[in-house]
């Protein structure tokens, strides 16, 4: 434990810090749990992310692909797989494409008798879509949490 006003550590169940005097708890210019520099008024310690200030929710990875994207997309063009390549799940966005053109091909050759094949891939995207949305599926491929 950090000292938030000075930055120096602090022993565990002290009242103040031994360094500043400050109480325990109080200050804004350092991170309580790295005792790293704060940016001023940062919600986060950039060096080990920890919430900063009393600040609850942290800011999206840098990088991170849109829960709302990748939600509207699988609603959307689901049934091409496009919002899987989207979140880099390629294996799965190649299976998705190929079952839809499969479908395809395989109704005009059988004059429309095998339609309903052509119906499972649209589902199966639109499923994924309010998944994502709803926050049963939270990350991409690579594991990092999608941004709000």
């Amino acid at each position: 434990m950090y000292c938030k006003n000075c930055g120096s550590a602090v022993e565990e169940g002290a009242a103040i810090c031994t360094n500043c005097g400050v109480p325990v708890g109080q200050g804004t210019n350092f991170c309580g749990n790295c005792g790293s520099q704060l940016q001023q008024g940062a919600a986060v310690c950039m060096s080990c992310g920890f919430a900063a200030n009393g600040a609850v929710k942290a800011p999206p990875v840098p990088g991170a692909k849109s829960k709302m994207a990748a939600g509207l997309l699988g609603i959307f063009l689901g049934g091409y797989g496009v919002h899987n390549f989207y979140l880099g799940y390629t294996g799965k966005a190649v299976a998705q494409l190929s079952i839809a053109i499969g479908a395809i091909i395989l109704s005009a050759v059988s004059c429309g008798f095998l339609i309903p094949l052509a119906f499972i891939t649209p589902i199966w995207g639109l499923v994924e879509g309010i998944m994502i949305l709803t926050g049963s599926i939270k990350t991409d491929a690579n594991g990092v949490p999608l941004a709000d």
